[in-house]
């Protein structure tokens, strides 16, 4: 089998192909940061056993889906697998984010994403097999300051891939979406040293744990994929949260400008 895993360079997505590496699935990894992905796809080769692709491509391009499927044709290779999951963050308010930020959060998020997931979702309801898996966040439950941007293209990755798992499913084609809390990569920006801290305490999870989890889940046929009881509960308690404690994170976090646009 044949894996297509975008944002493959680092992070979740380097785990992801790790994790399918282990389950002797070949690779084509696509990220937009080139030394960094040749050398992954490299070491995954090495130490797995398997075929790795490595293609460099900006996912904001309205081609990239063509060129993707266009690679993989020149090689011969029958791709069986999706997982969209390059993604971008920022913490400010939206009026604070430069307009080219904003407009890559769409292209990236929602373009990219649905442009993929159709491309892909065709040929594979043509043969009759196949697996996509889109990554959320457990903040498209979260309409708060400073993610504005984040959240709510999430929460369009989310409600898309939902629908998308029912219209698929009867051709034998499974779409998850996976909708992870905290994990230990560098998106946020968190230090360090409060990195290990919340690994300790169970506050975030391992990049590579999450990754093998999600993919067990999209074999097993699940439309849905949220990490941990504890975030599981917290979305219970996300649409109770009252206007007061949003305002503190405004005051308290974004005009006291600790924000990353």
């Amino acid at each position: 089998m044949t894996a297509v895993v975008t944002g493959a360079s680092g992070g979740i997505g380097l785990e992801f192909c790790r994790a399918l590496a282990r389950l002797k699935h070949d690779l084509v990894m696509v990220s937009i940061d080139d030394t960094p992905l040749v050398e992954a796809a490299a070491a995954i080769a090495s130490d797995f056993g398997v075929k790795t692709y490595p293609l460099t491509i900006d996912l904001c391009r309205e081609d990239a889906p063509d060129r993707i499927f266009a690679f993989l044709q020149n090689l011969g290779l029958d791709p069986d697998i999706l997982i969209n999951n390059a993604g971008i963050f920022s913490f400010a308010e939206v009026t604070d984010i430069p307009e080219a930020k904003i407009d890559a959060f769409i292209s990236l998020h929602v373009r990219a994403t649905t442009n993929l997931s159709v491309k892909f979702g065709r040929f594979f309801r043509k043969k009759g097999a196949g697996y996509i898996l889109n990554m959320s966040s457990m903040s498209c439950w979260m309409p708060m300051p400073g993610l504005a941007m984040y959240s709510s293209t999430k929460a369009y990755i989310r409600a898309f891939s939902r629908a998308l798992h029912y219209e698929l499913r009867d051709y034998g084609v499974n779409v998850m979406v996976a909708c992870p809390g905290g994990i230990a990569t560098d998106l946020f920006g968190l230090p360090d040293n409060l990195k290990r801290l919340a690994l300790r305490i169970g506050a975030i999870e391992r990049p590579d744990r999450f990754a093998r989890n999600a993919i067990k889940r999209l074999f097993k046929g699940k439309a849905q994929y949220i990490n941990g009881l504890t975030n599981r509960l917290a979305i219970l308690m996300i649409g109770m949260t009252p206007r007061a404690a949003r305002m503190q994170v405004k005051r308290r976090l974004l005009d006291r400008g600790i924000s990353r646009p």
